[in-house]
């Protein structure tokens, strides 16, 4: 609340001061016009209160405070008075300078109307200031209904724009919160969607290729493979448990370290080397001298892994061949074999081998995952990520 109240002064203070600013200005012009006001004292004096009215309307702008709207509505005043003391007769001119600080004294009705415990100064400041104008008009023989148009105009003008300030800034206020919490939520969904996400590539690419393997009795692994195997799957679970956030670098390999850039080649041998104790030799083709962002790092070797390991489990070949290849922009791994193949429309849509470990996960950084394969054909899988 207290927040909406000052959002809402601030605002109609911007707006007084603005008022004030012009009003001002023009009370200046047109008390210096030739035979506006007969005395050069009475000049001087409404060329001082002039500006002393745009001093209190620029100190509102600094500082929301009762004090600067007082001095804008007494000083009207009397100086709106001096002009009816003045003795002049010019009518017109001086009369312009009386409807000047009457819209000028108006801009005080821009804080005093946006409360109800105001508007009792608002309501004995408008009966002051035509209790003021009318016998100063008429004492300089202006046009009084001009003058009695202007003053109830200006003050209805600022009155009303202040009510209406003040009711619809609560409203705003409340819907900008309100678009920010339904953001804020959506955001937390996202990123609660994306642990979702996580956690089951982890969960996959670990813990559920141990438990495969262990259900088919470790078929094509010797044992010291699978029991080193599920050593680190029960070592990443226990981190887990404990708060830890696993930061990836290798399929069935999670530490909890993170380095902002790294060599590719450095990391493949890796991988080579997981895969040879668990009876696939993987031949590696081209270049491993690209420097990559560990995040996109990790996504890509995560994708190959899972790649091999589907070549492992499913082609029923001891062997794959890895391509590493880069331009200025993308590198790029194609991951062959020359196993069985499989027919792509019958890969069911639910699994989440390719669509969650592979390609999501290189999508995750900016990449992007094709897949070729035919029964009797062997599988090539393409993968391809930004270097920046």
């Amino acid at each position: 609340m207290t927040r909406t109240v000052e959002e809402r002064d601030r605002m109609l203070a911007f707006a007084s001061t603005t008022v004030t600013t012009v009003a001002g200005g023009a009370t200046v012009v047109c008390a210096i016009l030739p035979g506006a006001l007969p005395a050069l004292e009475a000049t001087i004096s409404i060329v001082a209160f002039a500006l002393l009215i745009v001093a209190a309307g620029a100190y509102l702008q600094r500082r929301t405070s009762p004090i600067p709207v007082v001095v804008i509505l007494v000083t009207a005043l009397i100086g709106i008075g001096v002009v009816g003391l003045s003795g002049g007769k010019s009518g017109p001119a001086a009369t312009s300078v009386v409807a000047m600080l009457v819209v000028a004294s108006s801009s005080a009705a821009f804080l005093l109307a946006a409360e109800a415990r105001r508007r009792v100064i608002l309501g004995a400041g408008f009966v002051a200031v035509l209790a003021v104008v009318i016998p100063t008009v008429m004492s300089v023989r202006g046009n009084l209904i001009a003058a009695l148009f202007v003053t109830v105009g200006s003050w209805a003008f600022c009155t009303g724009t202040s009510v209406w300030v003040a009711r619809i800034v609560p409203q705003t206020v409340d819907r900008i919160e309100g678009m920010s919490d339904a953001y804020r939520t959506e955001r937390q969904a996202s990123e609660l969607e994306a642990r979702r996400r996580q956690s089951a590539r982890l969960l996959h690419d670990t813990v559920l290729a141990t438990l495969t393997l262990l259900a088919h009795s470790g078929r094509g692994v010797g044992e010291h493979a699978l029991r080193a195997q599920a050593s680190e799957d029960a070592e990443l679970l226990r981190q887990l448990r404990l708060g830890y956030t696993p930061d990836p670098a290798a399929s069935g390999d999670y530490t909890l370290r993170q380095v902002q850039e790294s060599t590719l080649g450095n990391t493949l041998e890796t991988v080579k080397q997981r895969f040879k104790r668990m009876g696939l030799d993987v031949a590696w083709h081209g270049t491993g001298h690209v420097l990559l962002p560990a995040e996109t790092l990790d996504a890509f070797l995560l994708a190959l892994a899972e790649c091999l390991e589907n070549v492992r489990r499913h082609s029923g070949e001891t062997q794959a061949h890895v391509t590493i290849t880069d331009d200025d922009v993308t590198v790029r791994a194609m991951v062959t074999d020359s196993g069985v193949g499989f027919d792509m429309g019958s890969v069911s849509p639910g699994r989440l081998g390719f669509t969650e470990s592979i390609v999501a996960r290189v999508r995750d950084v900016g990449g992007n995952a094709r897949l070729f394969s035919a029964p009797g054909s062997g599988t090539t899988v393409v993968l391809e990520v930004p270097k920046a």
